[in-house]
């Protein structure tokens, strides 16, 4: 049963798995869990190990730029994989289902440059938590064959951040990250310039000191979440985050007072079935 197991027996039981797939690809985003699976990974495996990074324009470049430093630091081979969303049949539509044909065609990708390197396995990085919410990208996983070795050991976030810290790894207290496109309301049109302005603009309230920060988007209102200990810096800050924000193709800048929470843009989706 999950959570009954101490995390370093769950860390052995993932050695011991990716022994047994004796070679893997795995989809490396930059993430807390991504780069867990890949530095365990690597530590096993060696150069039967490589990195698959996707560079798509729903993905920060400070994203890209810090998965790729982390491969070097590591020693690790990564591959770059170029995805052109907007290719995506239904994807600029934003339909409930986006995460899955979004997830689909880019771990497609993945697993055929896996296929040319000759790996025998593409892993990515969900855990256990990540069954909570509604993720349709995981459907994609199951259908692809793409394994989840953190979930099958039953491992869980807090464990992940954990066991990262005692390896070192500069991501253990990284916040969490989903793709840009997630900013969006189901039914919202998503275009590379409005990806740009989200993109912008959690990078400037990053730079300004919020770590764990969304910029939902719209229409041209942003909705700003972040740590509800953190709200009243944002206020203290209003004019100058309202200037940026404008800035950058803003014409509303709101603060959601309920704060940061995972899939807050799940919470109305009944709306667009």
């Amino acid at each position: 049963m999950y959570g009954m197991e101490d995390m370093h027996e769950k860390m052995e039981r993932l050695k011991t798995l990716l022994k047994e797939y004796g070679s893997v690809a795995v989809a490396f985003s930059g993430g807390v869990d991504s780069a867990f699976l890949l530095k365990v990974a690597h530590d096993v495996l060696g150069e039967r190990c490589v990195a698959i990074t996707v560079r798509s324009c729903v993905f920060p470049k400070r994203e890209f730029l810090e998965a790729a430093a982390f491969c070097e630091r590591e020693g690790v081979r990564q591959l770059v994989v170029d995805g052109d969303v907007f290719r995506i049949d239904g994807f600029a539509g934003n339909p409930i289902d986006r995460c899955y044909l979004c997830k689909r065609t880019i771990l497609g990708l993945m697993v055929n440059a896996a296929s040319a390197e000759g790996m025998s396995v593409v892993c990515e990085g969900s855990n256990v938590d990540d069954m909570g919410d509604y993720r349709p990208g995981l459907k994609a996983v199951s259908e692809l064959g793409v394994q989840s070795p953190l979930r099958a050991c039953g491992l869980e976030k807090r464990e992940i951040r954990a066991l990262s810290d005692e390896l070192g790894l500069p991501t253990s207290a990284k916040p969490s990250f989903a793709c840009l496109a997630s900013r969006f309301p189901y039914g919202e049109e998503i275009t590379e310039a409005k990806l740009g302005m989200v993109e912008r603009a959690e990078d400037f309230l990053r730079d300004a000191g919020f770590g764990q920060v969304r910029v939902r988007i719209h229409g041209d209102m942003a909705r700003i979440e972040v740590e509800p200990e953190n709200l009243a810096e944002v206020l203290d800050m209003r004019e100058r985050i309202v200037a940026e924000l404008k800035g950058f193709g803003f014409s509303y800048v709101a603060l959601d007072l309920q704060g940061y929470r995972t899939g807050s843009m799940n919470e109305s989706k009944e709306l667009s079935l």
